[in-house]
């Protein structure tokens, strides 16, 4: 497993004093953007080539939330590469190699000039090294939208949405549907489901249902076809 260590920042922290899901998040992507810009095979070689990985769904299994100033390790590994397929395991651990949190996530591999799928090159394979997957219990990708829901005002997309792809950044997406959380709901599990990127000046319509511990928000377009479909599932606060 590829790993950095680090310590968590006041920045990354709630009024509580602890790291946030969408600071979990960044931990995560930034751990495999380091991997792959070691490994020579980072943004600005997918870019020269006129290719994106996009991230297809997240599963987020959290423990606990690390501390201000806690010292953590960041971790992630590839499990499968297959078509345009890449699936990758997450995981931050504390200074006693106990895990805080696991993660799964599914990533496609799209051409940025058509917008299609493209197969994952050799080179990959190669740099790439191929591990076990992490034992936890695996989530199913997709995400059913339960009905009589509540719709929010919609969000047009600015500029800070954006990363260096030019559309709404997985995370970005995390946290707007976090404001539709109930107030002091502590999140056990996420897991998202992405459906169709979103670019500056589009207009998300949020569409929000509570029941059982769960709540599950869709951020859609106008014709109620979903970018995202992000599931929160509760647990008592540690």
């Amino acid at each position: 497993m590829y790993t950095f260590d680090s310590k968590v920042r006041y920045s990354e922290t709630d009024s509580e004093g602890k790291l946030t899901m969408a600071s979990l998040i960044n931990y995560f992507q930034d751990c495999s953007t380091f991997q792959s810009e070691e490994l020579g095979v980072g943004v600005e070689y997918l870019r020269e080539r006129q290719l994106v990985w996009v991230l297809s769904s997240w599963q987020i299994v959290v423990e606990r939330y690390p501390e201000l100033c806690e010292k953590v390790t960041v971790g992630t590994q590839p499990y499968d590469l297959k078509g345009f397929l890449g699936y990758r395991n997450f995981a931050m651990m504390d200074e006693r190699g106990e895990y805080i949190a696991k993660a799964n996530s599914l990533w496609s591999l799209l051409n940025t000039e058509t917008g299609k799928p493209c197969p994952v090159p050799e080179i990959m394979f190669e740099k790439y090294p191929i591990c076990p997957k992490l034992e936890m219990e695996y989530a199913p990708r997709k995400i059913a939208v339960p009905e009589n829901g509540t719709d929010y005002e919609p969000i047009v997309v600015k500029k800070h949405h954006l990363d260096t792809n030019h559309h709404v950044n997985n995370q970005q997406f995390v946290g707007i549907a976090m404001d539709y959380l109930p107030e002091d709901f502590n999140i056990g599990q996420l897991r998202a489901e992405y459906k169709k990127q979103a670019f500056l000046d589009d207009v998300l319509y949020p569409y929000v249902t509570e029941a059982e511990g769960k709540v599950v928000v869709a951020l859609r377009n106008e014709e109620n076809a979903p970018y995202v479909i992000v599931e929160f599932t509760g647990r008592q606060k540690i």
